[in-house]
């Protein structure tokens, strides 16, 4: 993305009543931040829902550029980079969301892109119980899946437990904020926040400068759901942001997960809810969740994958099906267009074969249409 576009990308979402929706309407029929500028003075014509007063703040849009020149030099200077939803390190599951942010600024290292992420959320009234499930899960998780992302809010009870839970074990954890990258909050977790720096990063989709405000801890609860394969509630009870969590994400199509509690146990009493109700899968540990989820298979069928992919390895599949998983094992996976073109089979007759080899568990489908074979 050019300096220009995030310049524009950064003062439109500082223009008073233009919603994140009509935002993503105008980049769609338009194309670019830069393109709504430069039409600015026919936007209702793009968007005949368009307000009085977002016509109007497009006429003062010189004011916020100048506030975007001053955010674009603190992120300068402080090593952060800006994601617009075009540019292709812009976190693809999030990009596929109908509210996903138009912007986002990140500090850190981890690809969020990588192959397994998954969100963490719960409680903040974290029992002894929640710590336990948060160490082992993340513990057991290194062992089978070691690239595996923990993805979590960094408040306090279960979301800096299991950030704190990843760094020890290794694994790369990422913040999602509900303010600027100029604070952290709560400030007890500053350490914390600092290591994830360098072993994950911080994530946020708001200006530096901006207030703490409740509101704000809803809106990136979305974040955490999008930007997962799955959404795990370790501890909640019938009401609170981890179960606010597990609804978006459910409507993203994620899977979500709970851990049972006892029965009279209130800080479980939304996990069993959810589990009871079949919004979520009952989760015991890690080697359930990565075998279901596709992160982790049987010990033979990695010693096939390590010995790369021959013939005879597929003695139980057709001709066809060998083509495709040929095909698959030449990357960590592919859209069925290129897939399409790589095999010379026709797109109609490969997504039959796709869903036979799915049914025979030799392939798993992942977000954004894509395939890859079950590891």
């Amino acid at each position: 993305m050019t300096e220009q576009e995030t310049l524009y990308l950064m003062a439109l979402t500082q223009v008073p009543s233009l919603s994140l929706t009509n935002l993503h309407l105008l980049i769609d029929e338009l194309g670019s931040a830069s393109a709504i500028y430069e039409n600015r003075k026919d936007l209702k014509q793009v968007l005949p829902s368009a307000s009085k007063k977002f016509l109007d703040g497009m006429g003062n849009f010189c004011n916020f550029l100048a506030r975007a020149e001053e955010e674009l030099e603190f992120c300068r200077k402080g090593k952060i980079e800006c994601l617009g939803i075009n540019d292709e390190a812009y976190p693809e599951r999030l990009r596929g969301c109908s509210d996903a942010p138009v912007l986002l600024y990140y500090r850190g290292t981890t690809n969020l892109n990588s192959r397994h992420i998954v969100s963490m959320v719960g409680t903040r009234q974290i029992t002894n119980y929640g710590k336990d499930l948060c160490r082992s899960f993340v513990q057991d998780l290194k062992r089978l899946c070691p690239d595996a992302i923990v993805v979590s809010g960094l408040a306090y009870g279960v979301d800096v437990n299991c950030h704190q839970a990843a760094l020890e074990e290794g694994l790369e954890t990422v913040g999602v904020l509900a303010h600027g990258l100029d604070q952290i909050y709560p400030r007890l977790h500053r350490e914390t926040a600092k290591q994830m720096v360098s072993q994950g990063g911080l994530l946020t989709e708001l200006m530096s400068g901006t207030p703490i405000d409740k509101r704000f801890f809803v809106q990136r609860n979305r974040i955490v759901a999008g930007i997962s394969d799955a959404v795990i509630v370790v501890e909640s009870a019938t009401k609170g942001g981890s179960l606010i969590t597990a609804d978006i994400a459910l409507s993203y199509d994620r899977q979500v997960w709970a851990f049972p509690g006892r029965i009279f146990d209130s800080h479980s009493s939304g996990c069993n809810k959810l589990i009871f109700s079949n919004c979520a899968t009952l989760l015991t540990g890690a080697e359930d969740f990565c075998l279901a989820m596709g992160w982790t298979d049987d010990i033979q069928h990695k010693k096939q994958l390590s010995e790369g992919i021959q013939q005879e390895l597929f003695a139980d599949f057709s001709e066809e099906e060998q083509i495709v998983l040929k095909a698959l094992a030449k990357d960590d996976s592919k859209q069925i267009n290129v897939l399409s073109v790589e095999t010379n089979i026709p797109v109609g007759q490969l997504s039959s074969l796709l869903f036979s080899l799915e049914m025979k568990g030799a392939v798993q489908m992942l977000v954004g249409g894509k395939y890859k074979i079950r590891r």
